[in-house]
């Protein structure tokens, strides 16, 4: 039996996969390639404009500058004596002239002098009260637009609260200004198999002690009983490191001094979770007799006494 040929058209097909430019997208810590969409830049100008670093938007907009001087400049050089007083003498004159011209300066030493002049005067004016239009909207939309001080500690405990086992992650505004009704929400993400061997990928809801704070200033404590009910009950530190478990928190609100919505949202895999710790305390009396914030030990977690570790164990236990 002679062997299968490949289907036609298969290896240009390869080939072409290959030329195509992946994306690489980040999301939730885990970087993929992207293949097959385009991402046309110049079709969402807006949108490409609002997530770019500053940087990279102050090059692109001296870039953009520089180039259209650069063109005026040509154009006024095409016809020799379209600009009087043209100092220094050449293309450098004509470029310096493009560059007052295009940033509607005009010093009134060197102006047009022919209706050639006048015409691509005319032309560079409108562009570059076009693009500044266009740059100003660009600047108020990025300083404008609202974001979140939210601060997420980098690890989350489990530890037993009130004799029931409780998963705890800590929050707090960076701000210190109110934040008005503000919520949070917690989703477990982990993989499954079905009972038709399809593996696949789960969010579920974990209900909180509290999921509202009506006025969020300093800190909130976010927490989730693991009793019967909890997707999390029976689990330990090991099985969820073999479910690729992942916890997705995230934390809204007005604020009240803008009246801007905000939202944070913090990701935390399995190996961010200790079990039998505690949070530090960061409250504390000072010198003066006023409560501070030490937020230098907000990350920070300490193992439990030996007594509370075995009860958190035993409420653990189905």
């Amino acid at each position: 039996m002679n062997p299968a040929k490949p289907r036609a058209g298969g290896a240009p097909h390869s080939r072409r996969a290959r030329r195509e430019t992946a994306t690489h997208i980040t999301v939730g810590g885990r970087e993929f390639a992207a293949i097959g969409v385009r991402r046309p830049i110049f079709g969402d100008l807006y949108y490409h404009f609002m997530m770019v670093s500053w940087p990279r938007l102050f090059v692109t907009i001296g870039a953009v500058f520089l180039s259209f001087d650069l063109l005026f400049g040509c154009l006024y050089e095409l016809a020799p004596g379209c600009i009087a007083n043209l100092n220094p003498p050449g293309f450098l004159g004509a470029f310096f002239f493009s560059v007052e011209t295009l940033a509607t300066v005009g010093y009134g030493d060197m102006h047009p002098a022919t209706v050639y002049g006048h015409a691509i005067v005319t032309i560079e004016v409108f562009s570059g009260l076009t693009t500044l239009a266009l740059i100003t909207g660009i600047m108020f939309a990025r300083f404008s637009r609202p974001r979140a001080r939210f601060l997420f500690a980098k690890n989350a405990v489990v530890r037993p609260i009130d004799a029931k086992a409780t998963l705890m992650f800590r929050a707090a505004n960076a701000r210190y200004n109110v934040i008005q009704e503000a919520s949070a929400q917690l989703r477990l993400l982990r993989d499954e198999v079905t009972v038709e061997g399809f593996r696949i990928r789960r969010i579920l809801d974990l209900p909180l002690v509290r999921s509202q704070h009506p006025i969020f200033v300093l800190g909130w404590n976010i927490m989730h009983v693991i009793d019967q009910a909890s997707p999390l009950w029976g689990q330990t530190a090991e099985s969820l490191r073999e479910a690729d478990v992942r916890f997705i928190l995230t934390l809204s609100g007005v604020d009240e001094t803008t009246g801007h919505l905000l939202m944070g949202r913090a990701q935390y895999h399995s190996a961010a979770i200790h079990w039998n710790r505690a949070f530090l305390d960061i409250l504390e009396e000072g010198e003066d007799g006023r409560t501070q914030i030490d937020y230098r030990k907000f990350h920070d977690v300490a193992p439990l006494s030996a007594e509370t570790e075995r009860s958190a164990a035993k409420e653990r236990s189905p």
